[in-house]
């Protein structure tokens, strides 16, 4: 959510920040500013796409200085136009900052700040943070600072550029990512590793409560008693042109086809032998046996995969799976018990609610496990025990293989604590991790049935009235259930079509009113003890009209004398399914987003980290 880039060095920063801006644009954005200094702070920014606020750049004739920031902004407070587009300045000109997060006590602050002559400009909270430096500024820009961050409450990341230090770019951080890039006479910061790939793969990570004071041949880390702090140097270990389209006109369907090897990765090196191996966590046997209850916190797809590790985990190990929200997880005074286990899931490991989630965890004494996509993460920093979905960089904001490795790890964790509680069979256990294993060469078959999912994204749009191309119904039982949430919010995140998700059996206590001639029904039916039920539903939704597409496995060709058209998907485990039943309804969004003219990669009003409740 909101993307921040700075530069400090010897070469023209307004280059670097616009790159640097393009790399984090899929963290979704409705305005773009750089700030850079020469002989003063020069700032540019606009509502809209990036590209027009290149084109003023452009049209200047460019923006001199060697130190800079940059920003782009998801509208919080204030709506999306220039005025409220980072960066913002304060009153006299001499401190200019950017900022991702919420300042929760802004209103106080700036009802005393204007009580004392100070003249806003902008709607936004982070004005608040420039007014108030240079209001409280007396030459001493760290100490100044650490006042600042004593007033503030909330979340943020700020870069900042003051005019008394033509060499320095200062930076802060609390519950909102920040890295620090370093490179050869040039250092960087930014929210996001993509924004300095092409340039340095050197970082530090920025932990809460610390500042960053960065030149051109230095970078100076403190804690807010002005102790120096020793960080580690991270390198990104994966190659740069894992973070480009790779010819692809989106990154996206890249994405997409990017799951079977990232399955591979996720689990060939997990299983050795037969066995499995979750790294090195620090969760021991006599845990694991004598465990109470797990409790799996996540948001958005992350639940969903949740959903589906529920009915995995407690058919596998019998212990009782709880589901929740994050941003319900806290406030509903959740029962925690010392043996319990709380489960984090978070592709960016910076989703803000599932942070607070894991932290009302850990403290009431549970141990917290996390899966999560970027390593070094805040989320994977606090937890007990980290386990990597080893996905790679992921930048459509609808994730498509960060869902799939999460599936998959939670696969993992079923397996492996059955195994030590005893409660999978032998032969069972042994074919689960054959069909486990099976699953990356399984998911890149379905890519054969691309162009079929194609044509049904034209065909749907082509076929019924307006409102039946506006309403799509996805129904399944039991895991596909769970499945099939996932399958809904692919559609509407990026097509904008309305699409729900029920569970089958729900739908003869009201849903069914909403069925009407042409309305396109997906009805996944995969589970055996459960199929012929789903197929009865099938009936029903077909005797109101309903176009129905069905995904099934190999061999169910019955349904096909009930449904309009047929996907199917190879035989696995019924607990496995849901990996390769969400593969045609990535693609059929994907399509469906193309046939209706959207940008699929950047939805409407979505972001792709979101770093704020």
């Amino acid at each position: 959510m909101c993307g921040i880039v700075g530069y400090a060095g010897y070469q023209p920063a307004a280059p670097f920040l616009l790159e640097g801006l393009q790399k984090l644009e899929y963290r979704g954005y409705d305005s773009a500013g750089i700030a850079v200094f020469s002989d003063k702070v020069r700032t540019m920014k606009s509502q809209g796409r990036l590209a027009t606020l290149r084109e003023k750049v452009d049209a200047a004739g460019g923006i001199p200085g060697t130190l800079g920031i940059g920003h782009t902004r998801w509208a919080t407070h204030g709506a999306p136009n220039d005025i409220n587009s980072h960066p913002h300045s304060s009153m006299t000109g001499r401190i200019t900052v950017v900022h991702n997060g919420i300042i929760e006590n802004y209103i106080p602050l700036k009802e005393e700040l204007q009580a004392e002559g100070i003249v806003f400009r902008s709607e936004t909270d982070t004005e608040v943070v420039a007014q108030l430096f240079d209001k409280l500024y007396d030459g001493d820009l760290v100490g100044t600072l650490i006042q600042v961050v004593g007033k503030i409450r909330g979340s943020y990341a700020l870069g900042i550029l003051c005019k008394d230090y033509p060499d320095t770019l200062l930076a802060v951080r609390k519950d909102s990512p920040m890295i620090i890039g370093l490179g050869e006479h040039e250092n960087y910061i930014a929210s996001d590793i993509p924004a300095v790939l092409d340039h340095t793969r050197n970082y530090y990570l920025l932990n809460d409560n610390e500042i960053a004071i960065i030149k051109a041949d230095s970078v100076e880390l403190l804690d807010l008693d002005r102790n120096p702090i020793h960080h580690d140097v991270y390198t990104v270990d994966y190659d740069i042109s894992a973070a480009e389209k790779g010819g692809y006109d989106y990154f996206m369907m890249k994405e997409i086809k990017e799951q079977p090897n990232a399955l591979r990765t996720c689990i060939g090196s997990r299983i050795q032998n037969g066995k499995i191996q979750l790294d090195k966590i620090r969760l021991t046997e006599e845990q694991i046996k004598n465990m109470g209850r797990i409790h799996i916190v996540a948001c958005g797809s992350a639940w969903h995969a949740a959903m589906v590790g529920k009915y995995v985990i407690e058919e596998l190990t019998r212990i009782p799976v709880e589901v929740d929200l994050a941003s319900e997880f806290r406030y509903r005074r959740p029962i925690l018990k010392p043996n319990d286990l709380c489960i984090t899931i978070s592709q960016s490991g910076e989703t803000a609610d599932t942070l607070a989630a894991l932290r009302e965890a850990r403290a009431n004494n549970v141990h917290v496990l996390s899966i999560v996509n970027a390593v070094g993460s805040s989320i994977a920093r606090e937890s007990d025990d980290v386990l990597y979905t080893m996905a790679g960089p992921e930048i459509a904001v609808a994730t498509t293989k960060g869902y799939t490795t999460q599936l998959a790890v939670l696969y993992l964790v079923a397996l492996k604590f059955g195994m030590i509680r005893d409660t999978i069979p032998a032969k069972l256990a042994e074919k689960l991790l054959h069909d486990l294993e099976a699953l990356p060469d399984q998911l890149e078959s379905l890519f054969n049935d691309e162009e079929a999912l194609k044509q049904l994204a034209k065909d749907h749009q082509a076929r019924g009235t307006e409102k039946t191309r506006n309403n799509v119904f996805i129904i399944g039982r039991g895991i596909d259930y769970g499945a099939s949430l996932e399958s809904s919010l692919k559609l509407k995140e990026i097509s904008y079509v309305h699409s729900e998700a029920y569970a089958a059996g729900e739908l003869k206590h009201g849903t069914i009113s909403l069925i009407e001639e042409g309305t396109l029904v997906v009805a996944v039916a995969t589970q055996k003890p459960l199929y012929e039920k789903l197929i009865s539903n099938v009936k029903e939704v077909k005797a109101r009209g309903a176009y129905v597409v069905a995904i099934v496995r190999e061999g169910c060709t019955d349904v096909e004398s009930v449904a309009d058209q047929v996907f199917y998907i190879p035989n696995t485990s019924d607990l496995f399914t849901s990996t390769l039943t969400v593969v045609p309804m990535q693609l059929f969004a994907y399509y469906t987003a193309i046939e209706l003219g959207c940008d699929v990669d950047k939805p409407r009003n979505l972001a792709k980290s979101v770093t704020v409740e």
